[in-house]
């Protein structure tokens, strides 16, 4: 089955927002990002401090937030 290249237009309400996808895809992306940075603070820090972005758990959240969410709103994704 082939996928549609049309753009889905935006929700109009916040109630039509909250439970569209058009909402949850970035929110969910952004969550296992934060989780996922997390743990390779937890895992793989620097011990040091000298990191910039492992040596603090609330950079390396922010960092994979950021992360997940440029992956799912690339914009040279393909249909």
């Amino acid at each position: 089955m082939e996928k549609s290249c049309e753009v889905e237009p935006r929700p109009k309400t916040f109630k039509a927002l909250i439970v569209s996808d058009y909402f949850w895809t970035p929110a969910r992306a952004m969550i296992i990002g934060g989780i996922l940075g997390y743990l390779y603070y937890h895992f793989e820090g620097c011990s040091t401090g000298t990191c910039a972005i492992t040596s603090s758990p609330y950079l390396s959240i922010i960092f994979g937030s950021l992360f997940g969410l440029a992956f799912v709103n690339r914009p040279c994704k393909t249909c």
